[in-house]
């Protein structure tokens, strides 16, 4: 059986023991639980109680970016999946997910998700993009990010390949590693809805969302050239 390591990255969320108890609920066992405490002030005392059942890291603030990369540093799985702090996992995510990709001999997944809010409460139906061709998939990523970050799954053997997050992208480190590795892999969906994926009103896409569309252009500008060849292709080869 292959290990998953889940990364949660946790800055001053008070949600954070919701999202480690789905962790640990996970019907898939041989998963490590890695908790990257970004040099948070509040509701670190929410972590105590699991501190048995987790890999617990402290750092100082850095980003998300900054978490996530130390966590996979930490990591001995043989799979990434990441894990916001105030987001849940359905409980059966990591062992349908991983079957897909196993299964099909996939190296990057990405699944539908729902939305709850501050109480757990689901209030969407399911909001995850996925597209027939390849494509439609790379002319939609052109013009922004359809995944889910704590959707995806993948082979940790990619980060060897491409290196990590980009530290200096506060917001989009997701969209731009995705972008990074699009040159190799694809990303296939799978249409259940594995993660609920919570509206509130402390969330950064919220708090800085002037900021984040500053920095999606950046990161469009950044992968244009590679983006189009990789467009040219797919249209070239009918994918």
């Amino acid at each position: 059986m292959k290990k998953v390591s889940i990364i949660i990255p946790f800055y001053n969320c008070e949600y954070v023991d919701k999202a480690i108890e789905s962790a640990i609920k996970q019907t898939y066992k041989n998963i490590e639980i890695i908790v990257v405490n970004d040099g948070s002030t509040m509701y670190k005392e929410k972590i105590i109680p699991y501190l048995k059942k987790i890999k617990y890291i402290e750092k100082s603030n850095g980003g998300t970016a900054s978490a996530l990369n130390a966590g996979i540093q930490n990591a001995t799985g043989d799979y990434f999946s990441w894990l916001s702090s105030d987001d849940i996992y359905v409980p059966d995510k990591i062992e349908k997910q991983l079957h897909f990709m196993q299964s099909n001999k996939f190296s990057v997944s990405y699944s539908n998700f729902l939305l709850i809010n501050e109480r757990g409460s689901i209030i969407s139906s399911p909001l995850g993009t996925g597209l027939a061709t390849q494509t439609q998939f790379l002319k939609r990523m052109r013009r922004g990010c359809i995944i889910n970050g704590c959707t995806v799954m993948l082979d940790m053997h990619i980060f060897k390949e491409f290196g990590l997050f980009d530290e200096t992208l506060p917001y989009t480190h997701d969209y731009d590693y995705w972008l990074r590795i699009l040159s190799k892999y694809h990303f296939h969906y799978y249409q259940d809805p594995l993660v609920n994926y919570r509206i509130h009103n402390n969330m950064g896409t919220i708090k800085h969302s002037a900021e984040i569309k500053l920095e999606i252009r950046k990161t469009i500008r950044r992968h244009k050239a590679q983006l189009n060849e990789l467009v040219r292709k797919a249209v070239q080869n009918g994918l």
